[in-house]
């Protein structure tokens, strides 16, 4: 439906893709439509069926794109494997998604390599190329420059299994979540309004989420249900290189998780330029840190869109977009709110947070509670397990605490297993990250608990700086001291590396286990 579509209303709207040691390639969503149709074919002509699972191993580029509606729309399921997860993981997710095709990108083949003899259900192998990588693999372009003419889709319901999207297992294996083809409608229909993204056919949408990373928050269908330009970047998120893209392509929204943007600006620093005609950034995985939506808002006019969702949910949850009341607070009250929340409640999705013995709390934006979700895109199952993910009536623990406003702003202060519990009292980790996050030369702050002798957890700064700049303990202690309340003073800052997981989060369970006994540890 979506593809059709957009090659009817929007069939000249271009499209641009970074490739993995290619030219830029360029056509436009009729063109998109052509080639999903002969892959497709290729497809019927390897053997897949409705229902067969297909997994990818791929970066941001047109041919993943094609292969999004070639595979879900012969009514078989995508896999999108994470290709940052460890050897063993991505064995386990394709494995446990009984993939019998693997199609991946030229620098992941030594991955591949290594991964085949772990993957006994998967027969047949694709690259992502132009040219054969070797003897025993099958090459994209030359599958599907074999097929001609148009294709009769496959009829199926509403509810047929699309995509199928592993969680990055921060806690034992990942796990599956099916998207259904009304899931992914409605979710893009959803994404799509003026107080989600607010899309038009004027827009020029860069995905910095990944494709194989809840399918880039929505954005390969967003976009061209609005008609608007889309700009693939590969596998090159650097600053140097999103900022080429953003320029010469006229990019005026943009989406990905801190770390991406905290390069970016290091990099606008670095040179002395602006970004173009960059208008928005959509950013999501953590909270955004102020100092990092003021950078944006104050020196170079991009408004900062912070989102929160799940591979749970599509991932689409709430969106921090403006409202007339907030604007009439003036505009310095309407950033603060905005940057210091998630989002607000948007339409096809239900929020309530619940107390200790399942009870909803008020929306008076100062009671937390366990954030739960309902809604057409949420999920009920993971993949291959018995037990249902939501209760009875669907609501699903997203195993966040947060607050919500009486305006429907969702703020989280914390992941249910990171609030810091001392002497009784409740420390947002969360909060702690972002007012450290601003201290100059700070690159990435985390904090996590560790067991105390007397308040049984007090919370640990761990500071990454960036490269050159020199920051100590007292510095960061200046820092934050007018900023918070005294019992919230860090024990420690330790300046060290940290620890990313395979969607670009801060690994906190790695963390954990590292600090957890440095303030009980023999000296």
């Amino acid at each position: 439906m979506i593809l059709r579509y957009a090659r009817q209303a929007h069939g000249d709207r271009e499209i641009v893709s970074r490739l993995i040691d290619e030219p830029l390639w360029r056509y436009n969503y009729a063109g998109l439509a052509d080639r999903v149709e002969q892959a497709a074919k290729a497809l019927l002509r390897l053997g897949v069926k409705p229902g067969d699972r297909v997994t990818t191993l791929a970066w941001n580029t047109h041919r993943h794109l094609e292969v999004f509606y070639a595979v879900t729309g012969l009514g078989a399921v995508l896999h999108t494997a994470n290709p940052r997860l460890s050897d063993e993981q991505i064995a386990y997710t394709i494995n446990h998604a009984g993939s019998g095709v693997l199609l991946y990108d030229r620098n992941l083949a030594a991955v591949v390599e290594r991964l085949k003899p772990q993957l006994p259900q998967v027969g047949i192998f694709v690259s992502l190329t132009a040219q054969p990588l070797d003897d025993a693999t099958l090459c994209y372009e030359d599958l599907i420059g074999a097929e001609s003419g148009p294709l009769e889709w496959p009829v199926f319901g509403e509810n047929a299994a699309a995509f199928l999207c592993y969680t990055s297992g921060t806690t034992g294996d990942p796990k599956g979540v099916l998207y259904s083809h009304r899931a992914i409608v409605l979710h893009a229909m959803g994404a799509g309004l003026n107080a989600a993204f607010g899309f038009t056919a004027f827009d020029v949408v860069m995905p910095c989420s990944s494709l194989y990373h809840a399918t880039a928050w929505g954005l390969p269908f967003v976009a061209p249900v609005c008609g608007a330009k889309l700009v693939l970047p590969g596998d090159k998120m650097d600053g140097a290189s999103l900022h080429r893209l953003i320029v010469d392509e006229g990019v005026t929204f943009t989406g990905g998780v801190p770390t991406i943007w905290t390069m970016y600006l290091a990099y606008l620093d670095q040179i002395g330029e602006r970004p173009g005609n960059l208008k928005r950034v959509m950013i999501g995985g953590s909270a955004v840190p102020r100092a990092m939506a003021a950078s944006f808002k104050q020196k170079y006019e991009v408004e900062t869109l912070q989102i929160w969702g799940m591979t749970e949910t599509t991932p689409l949850g709430v969106i921090a977009s403006p409202t007339p009341q907030l604007a009439a607070l003036g505009e310095e009250e309407m950033q603060e709110v905005i940057w210091s929340r998630q989002g607000r409640l948007q339409f096809g999705i239900e929020l309530r947070i619940v107390d200790e013995g399942g009870s909803p709390v008020a929306w008076d934006g100062g009671t937390p509670g366990a954030l739960q979700v309902r809604g057409p895109w949420v999920v009920q199952r993971y993949f291959r397990q018995d037990k249902d993910a939501a209760d009875a009536e669907g609501w699903f623990d997203t195993g966040d605490v947060a607050t919500i406003d009486k305006r429907g702003f969702m703020r989280i202060t914390d992941r249910t297993k990171d609030v810091i519990k001392s002497g009784g009292e409740w420390i947002s980790s969360i909060d702690l990250e972002n007012f450290a996050a601003g201290c100059p030369g700070v690159k990435i702050a985390a904090v996590v608990a560790a067991h105390h002798p007397k308040w049984e957890e007090r919370p640990i700064l761990i500071i990454e700086t960036h490269d050159g700049a020199t920051v100590s303990k007292a510095d960061v202690l200046a820092y934050l001291e007018p900023k918070i309340v005294k019992w919230w003073t860090p024990d420690d800052v330790i300046f060290a590396s940290i620890p990313l997981t395979a969607t670009g989060k801060i690994d906190k369970k790695v963390l954990r286990r590292t600090y957890r006994d440095h303030l009980t540890a023999p000296s």
